[in-house]
Parts: structure tokens; C-alpha cells; sequence
């Protein structure tokens, strides 16, 4: 599902070069859970931006089931995420103007499918929010965006979901709901799951857990929580 090879990230600050990624390469199959942690300031979101077509390397290559990210245009790149790919950030970006419902729908709506109320509904009830429908986002808590956005990222059947602290904003019932969620996707679709997380439970629960460190990952020890060498 995910191919990653001498993939390098670099900004200018300052006047001076940071490294953000360093020539990482990464595989990760088809229904795989795999979690990436890391220090605040380590490259995660950046990397979830370049595995999800939302900026583009410096250098390296980065195919997503097959389609190889530098050999799309924008559109391409948008297709392909509209189509096989569930992205859930920190920051919601639900559209104020409308509701919970008409932004979860949205994905479906833009990609010409019918249903797309229903399917929001019946998404919007499986992440708890079946009585808030038709309230807006300024309506809701951050909590309930946070679900919405959820709930927006899976109601198309994703391939492919990238999540960013999924639960950080949740309380604990809610972020149990959340988790659940997830990975019934993952056993049911066979949708791989990419999570960035600070929650060790949630981390224990994926098949491997990859450490973000010096712009590398690394595979983390089960036992002990140490980075043990290049997860390449």
C-alpha cells in the first residue's frame, strides 16, 4: 500500500537548511496498522503530508497503492485521495457554512456518488453523533468536530487512513468509540491504517510501532519502548 524510498524533506530557516526527513524509506502492506511516534517537532504531520499528496518531497519517491505521487498533477493527487484515501488531521478543517452531516457527505458528494446523506447518517451514528446531524461546526465541541472529521475521512471506505493523534481531543469513552472504529475498518475493508500517536495503548494495538527520530524512523522495541535501527 505504501512505498517509500529515499524520501527527504528539507525547509530554509533563517538562512540555514533544516532537515526534517532524511532519505527514509518505509514499506507497509495492504491492512497493515502501523503507528509512527515521536517528539513534538520530529516531522510526523509533515510526513503524513507527503504520504498523503499534500506537499511534495524534496527528494525521494513516494507511491501510495501503486500510483507513484510524483507522476500526478494536482488533480491527479486529489483524485486520488478523494478516492482511496482517509485523511483525519489535528487541525478538522470542517466548512462552517455547513452541517455536520453536509460535511461528512461532502467527500461523496464531490466524487458524484449517490447516498451521500445516508452514508453520512449512518457514519455520524457510528461515531456517536447520530442526534447532532444538522448542527453546524461553531455548534459543536472540539470533541464532536473532532468525531465529524472522523467520521468524514472513513464514510467513503478509504483504503488508505492517516490519522493524526485521532483521539487526542476525545475523552476517554469517545476516544474508545473512535479506536474501535478504526480498527473494525481495518479488520472488515482491510484498510490500512497509518496512526500518529502519543497513546501507548492505542500504539500496542498496531501491528508495528515506528519511531520518528533525527528525520529517520526507526522500529521501537515491544519490551523495552527503544528504537532499534532503520525501520527501511
Amino acid at each position: 500500500m505504501i512505498e517509500l524510498d529515499g524520501l527527504s524533506m528539507r525547509y530554509a530557516v533563517a538562512g540555514a537548511d533544516v532537515t526534517v526527513l532524511d532519505e527514509l524509506s518505509l514499506s507497509v502492506a495492504r491492512g497493515e496498522r502501523v503507528a509512527i511516534v515521536g517528539p513534538s517537532g520530529s516531522g510526523k504531520t509533515t510526513l503524513l503530508l507527503l504520504l498523503t499528496g499534500l506537499e511534495q518531497a524534496g527528494s525521494g519517491s513516494v507511491r501510495i497503492d501503486g500510483e507513484p505521487l510524483d507522476g500526478l498533477d494536482d488533480d491527479g493527487r486529489a483524485d486520488l485521495r478523494r478516492e482511496r484515501i482517509g485523511i483525519v488531521f489535528q487541525s478538522f478543517h470542517l466548512i462552517p457554512s455547513l452541517t455536520a452531516a453536509e460535511n461528512v457527505a461532502l467527500p461523496l458528494d464531490i466524487a458524484g456518488r449517490r447516498g451521500g446523506r445516508t452514508a453520512a447518517e449512518a457514519m455520524l451514528g457510528r461515531v456517536g453523533l447520530g442526534a447532532r446531524l444538522d448542527h453546524y461546526p461553531m455548534q459543536l465541541s472540539g470533541g464532536e468536530q473532532q468525531r465529524v472529521a472522523i467520521a468524514r475521512a472513513l464514510v467513503h471506505e478509504p483504503r488508505l487512513l492517516v490519522a493524526d493523534e485521532p483521539t487526542g481531543n476525545l475523552d476517554e469513552k469517545s476516544g474508545e468509540t473512535i479506536v474501535e472504529l478504526l480498527f473494525a475498518l481495518n479488520r472488515e475493508a482491510g484498510t490500512t491504517l497509518i496512526l500518529v500517536t502519543h497513546d501507548p495503548a492505542l500504539a500496542a494495538r498496531c501491528e508495528r510501532t515506528l519511531h520518528l527520530h533525527d528525520g529517520r524512523l526507526h522500529a521501537q522495541d515491544p519490551d523495552d519502548g527503544h528504537a532499534r535501527g532503520n525501520a527501511a
